[in-house]
């Protein structure tokens, strides 16, 4: 019996185009639900394939227990699984192969096209063999979407959740954002340019930290391109979402500069103890320096690293005489 379920295994894998384990666990998967139903057993069962014959065992508290049945009884419950379960078992196979080639995708850009549209806001995405969630919350605020569009997104992860797989989508994790530029920007993919950091309040602004493998490169001029050319398409993937492009450098004074501009910075305070930077700025250039709803300063603290507080000319200069 057991040379013919190692035969049907190998011919099934080769038919189907899946591997022989996928294939053997389908098998047993299908032995264990055919036992289970013969014999009203609700205990996991766990089956094995060896040399000897089909062994079947009860699993109670992590131990295991040898199944009390005769190998006629055991075969004849085999070959009615191989037939009537097997099927069902080896599509719930062929899906999960499907789903396990994605996880080789994580972290990679995926094209897909919107199939519904939930009525928490969540998208199902097609993406081909399988279909993928682009929850609510790792879409695009202004953003919308309907059954037919085209979308580009970002593979966050593939989770097993309940008995099955689930691809996870996201358009607001910095790694998006990160792989647009690579595809985007060939310095970037080649090694020329690293970023080093990315911060975004998605739809609105972001900003990314780049350094030059060569010093004598100017690495912004290389990722924004003339007149903005490289990063255009980028703003436009992402719903026209600003990005500064900030070249790094350790000098903590030079690098909260950067990440603040265009807002011009007049005096600055460093607190490296404490990790603090307090920042003065002409009173007519606050409101840009801090931006709209504070996303400004709130993304230079992130690309940063150091806690950036903004004030006045006016208000810097009571603070000082203060301290």
């Amino acid at each position: 019996m057991v040379r013919n379920l190692k035969k049907l295994i190998e011919q099934v894998a080769k038919d189907k185009n899946l591997p022989e384990w996928l294939v053997e666990k389908a098998l047993k998967n299908s032995i264990v639900l055919a036992i289970k139903k013969d014999r009203k057993i609700k205990n996991n069962l766990e089956v094995e394939l060896t040399e000897d014959g089909v062994k079947v065992y009860q699993v109670r508290k992590g131990e295991r227990f040898p199944l009390d049945i005769v190998p006629e009884e055991l075969d004849r419950i085999a070959a009615y699984a191989a037939k009537e379960e097997f099927l069902r078992e080896l599509e719930r196979a062929d899906e999960e192969r499907r789903y396990l080639e994605f996880i080789e995708l994580e972290g990679e850009i995926v094209i897909g096209i919107v199939r519904r549209v939930l009525e928490n806001g969540d998208l199902v995405v097609d993406l081909g063999k399988v279909m993928a969630v682009l929850p609510k919350r790792e879409q695009i605020p202004k953003e919308s979407y309907k059954p037919g569009d085209r979308i580009k997104a970002l593979l966050l992860k593939v989770i097993r959740k309940r008995g099955t797989y689930e691809i996870i989508l996201s358009r607001t994790h910095p790694n998006f954002l990160r792989k647009l530029l690579e595809a985007e920007i060939p310095e970037i993919k080649e090694g020329e340019v690293e970023v080093l950091n990315i911060a975004r309040e998605p739809g609105e602004r972001a900003k990314v930290l780049v350094k030059a493998k060569d010093p004598r490169i100017d690495p912004v001029g290389l990722v924004v391109g003339l007149r903005g050319s490289k990063i255009a398409p980028v703003t436009q993937e992402l719903s026209g979402e600003r990005i500064d492009v900030i070249k790094y450098t350790d000098n903590i004074e030079e690098l909260v500069k950067k990440s603040l501009a265009p807002a011009p910075v007049v005096d600055i305070r460093i607190d490296p103890n404490q990790k603090r930077v307090e920042v003065a700025v002409p009173k007519e250039k606050l409101s840009s320096a801090i931006g709209k709803r504070g996303v400004n300063v709130k993304l230079a603290n992130r690309i940063t690293g150091w806690y950036i507080d903004v004030m006045s000319e006016e208000d810097f200069k009571k603070l000082s005489q203060l301290s």
